[in-house]
């Protein structure tokens, strides 16, 4: 009983002392993010990362509401612009991390969908995106319509949404007949097939800015983090998930 209650004792003194960090990132980067810690833990014993997910917009509006957040990646430069501007970022540790690629997706075992033109058909009902005010990939989607002259042709079936996910989740379910999501996420995913590939000069460069919130109370363990995101170990999990990484 005594050597269990010691060992108690030690196991919690142990995570008493691991420094904790919070890293605020894009929906859609849950899945390469989350294998990076397990990676990361093995690295860095003595730092619990804990991660919220959800759209760039709405992580940027928690920090500048005061929530505890030590490390912000965005998944486009608008909502990073805002932060610095109010200089909410920790000085020099703003860098790009990573880019992406934007594609129509449709259900895998749908023929409606085979390229962008096909969203005007009468067939098509719902085309599910991110909400452009919020969500970048929906930005991107939105400036992706209007260079290809379709934005009044599709306007009243346009469904935006709270972030990729969602998008993904409503293409799978066939609740849409056509969704705009990263490669990234479309590489996730069987119950889909990608449509189309919208082309780099169609919307602005999709862009993962990174960088340390001024307010961290671990600016070594957050500095420390986004350093090892950059590290071959990162670079890998970063690619088997689609992603390439910034210059």
């Amino acid at each position: 009983m005594r050597l269990a209650a010691l060992l108690l004792a030690l196991l919690t003194a142990a995570a008493q002392a691991a420094t904790p960090i919070t890293v605020s990132a894009a929906a859609s980067l849950k899945d390469a993010l989350t294998e990076i810690q397990k990676v990361y833990a093995k690295a860095q014993p003595d730092v619990v990362v804990t991660y919220n997910f959800a759209g760039s917009g709405a992580l940027q509006q928690q920090i500048e509401n005061g929530a505890p957040v030590d490390v912000f990646i965005s998944a486009a430069p608008k909502q990073m612009d805002a932060l610095e501007k109010r200089e909410l970022l920790l000085a020099g540790t703003r860098r790009n991390l990573l880019t992406n690629t934007l594609v129509l997706i449709a259900p895998k075992n749908s023929t409606v969908i085979q390229g962008f033109a096909d969203l005007t058909k009468a067939d098509v009902r719902h085309i599910a995106l991110g909400d452009p005010r919020s969500v970048p990939a929906g930005t991107y989607a939105a400036e992706t319509l209007v260079a290809l002259k379709l934005s009044a042709a599709v306007e009243s079936k346009l469904v935006r949404m709270l972030d990729v996910r969602q998008v993904l989740t409503s293409v799978e379910t066939g609740d849409a007949q056509a969704g705009f999501v990263y490669r990234t996420e479309a590489l996730l995913s069987e119950k889909i097939r990608v449509a189309a590939t919208a082309a780099a000069e169609q919307h602005a460069p999709i862009i993962y800015p990174i960088a340390v919130i001024k307010d961290t109370k671990h600016p070594d363990a957050a500095r420390a983090f986004v350093a090892f995101l950059s590290s071959e170990a990162a670079k890998t999990v970063f690619a088997k998930f689609g992603f390439g990484m910034a210059p």
